[in-house]
């Protein structure tokens, strides 16, 4: 199946210049989001993870089926204040400014093993923090799992020397 055929370009969003790649239409179809999911088990099931983390919030549409999938528990990775228990937090860059990623502090088991999914990876800059979080809790990350690599952005050469799992590339 073309995955590429079911993402939607978006031109010149959110600003001139920007090809935006919306995922909208390739969750609307039932048998090409079946065939993502299936296809990041298949490349990712040899990582052997204990847990799949994702993301807010696409992070959570994939990650959470992936570990349906795999018969693994997920873990979300939100932004700063949307959890209620005691959380580990990082401080992380964006394009203008800067933002926070937290996690629960029990998330998963002592020296779990951890897989990061997310829908896309563009200068790797979401998915370094979320990496970061699973060092202040004492997680063993085995990989990372993208549905999307926008290759130019380089966003690959900024994450930990662990698997990176990736469908398609723009």
């Amino acid at each position: 199946m073309d995955i590429k055929a079911l993402i939607r370009d978006i031109p010149d969003f959110p600003k001139p210049g920007i090809v935006f790649r919306d995922i909208t239409t390739l969750l609307s179809d039932a048998e090409g989001l079946r065939y993502t999911i299936d296809s990041l088990a298949e490349k990712c099931i040899d990582l052997e993870a204990d847990y799949i983390v994702g993301m807010e919030s696409r992070g959570f549409i994939f990650g959470t089926a992936l570990a349906y999938k795999l018969g693994l528990g997920f873990i979300p990775i939100r932004k700063r204040g949307k959890l209620p228990a005691a959380v580990y937090t990082v401080k992380y860059d964006l394009e203008y400014g800067s933002d926070h990623l937290e996690m629960h502090q029990d998330a998963g088991l002592p020296n779990s093993r951890m897989l990061i999914v997310d829908d896309l990876i563009a200068t790797g800059g979401t998915a370094t923090a979320a990496a970061d979080l699973l060092t202040q809790g004492g997680y063993e990350l085995v990989g990372f799992a993208f549905v999307i690599e926008l290759l130019a952005l380089n966003g690959r050469q900024r994450l930990p020397d662990v698997p990176v799992v990736t469908l398609i590339e723009y």
